[in-house]
């Protein structure tokens, strides 16, 4: 790829990978990969089987957030 020859498009297109690679280089998922203990299996499975829900509203609530 020859740089003074790219359109401004193609410029600006290029320069958005390169930032969207960075962001997920320095953002990514720190636990990916790692595998959920047995304890925590658990708890998540009997977390998901019960009725309650919250939703970001209530949580940002209780935790004196505000969106």
């Amino acid at each position: 790829m020859d740089l003074p020859q790219l359109t401004p498009q193609q410029l600006k297109e290029l320069v958005q990978g390169f930032v969207d690679d960075r962001i997920r280089e320095l953002i990514g998922d720190p636990d990916l990969g790692l595998s959920l203990g047995d304890a925590l299996r658990s708890r998540l499975k009997e977390s998901l089987a019960g009725s309650d829900r919250l939703s970001g509203d209530d949580v940002a609530d209780r935790l004196g957030l505000r969106w």
